[in-house]
């Protein structure tokens, strides 16, 4: 689950601020107990990573690849964590990672490497780039530390639009391709949540899963790449790869 994905979950949750747990359950190992009786305070988002802001502690949700959420409501399958708050209201929580953070999250997470975050600085991120070797650009476009909240569709898309092959080296981009890369992280992350949010993702998808360029009709590539191994779609024609 990306980024523009859990700003959507926030908005939908954010009714819920302010109420009491008044049970906790779920597969999750995390003391269940001691989250009875405590108040949500707020609900935040870092990159990937969905924050239930307690009084003395913060739920630390991670979606992982097929993580799923319902709110008041639930779905088949035993859920990692199960909050259910007065009122009747409850949050189910599938398939993902959970832990608690104690103490300050500023701490914990820079602010400005989420790209959907009003303290997103691109010059940071262009710092981090620069200070990289031998890593490929398909790797580091999904390196929390840079780009919080990019993930794999966001990568293919941003590298089409920007025309760089995802094999490209990061040291070995030009500057001008660099700059208009990070930019595009933060430009398509919120076209992302603004389809999304209209359930026409899919339709604008330019190269995601696709079997030719809409650019210049060559025949796309499909290939894991990276250390990460995960799947990029491009164009041998009109991406460019730099070495």
């Amino acid at each position: 689950m990306e980024g523009p994905s859990l700003a959507i979950l926030k908005d939908e949750i954010k009714h819920l601020k302010g109420l009491q747990i008044i049970a906790a359950k779920g597969i999750s190992k995390i003391d269940k107990h001691d989250l009875i009786g405590k108040t949500i305070k707020q609900f935040k988002t870092w990159g990937k990573h969905f924050l239930i802001i307690l009084p003395d502690t913060t739920i630390r949700v991670h979606f992982l690849m097929f993580g799923s959420y319902r709110i008041d409501g639930e779905k088949s399958g035993s859920p990692q964590l199960s909050l259910i708050l007065e009122g009747g209201h409850e949050i189910n929580l599938y398939a993902c990672a959970i832990r608690m953070i104690d103490g300050k999250l500023g701490d914990v997470y820079d602010w400005s490497a989420d790209v959907m975050s009003t303290r997103w600085d691109a010059s940071r991120a262009r710092k981090k780039l620069k200070s990289i070797k031998g890593m490929m650009i398909s790797d580091a476009l999904l390196d929390q530390n840079i780009f919080s909240g990019v993930g794999n569709i966001i990568k293919n898309e941003v590298l089409f639009r920007v025309m760089i092959h995802p094999e490209s080296m990061v040291e070995a981009l030009p500057p001008r391709k660099l700059t208009a890369m990070i930019n595009e992280a933060r430009n398509y992350s919120f076209d992302f949540l603004r389809w999304k949010k209209k359930f026409e993702l899919k339709k604008h998808w330019l190269i995601f899963t696709k079997k030719k360029c809409p650019r210049c009709s060559t025949p796309a590539i499909k290939k894991y790449t990276g250390k990460a191994k995960r799947r990029s779609f491009f164009c041998p024609n009109c991406q460019t790869l730099y070495r």
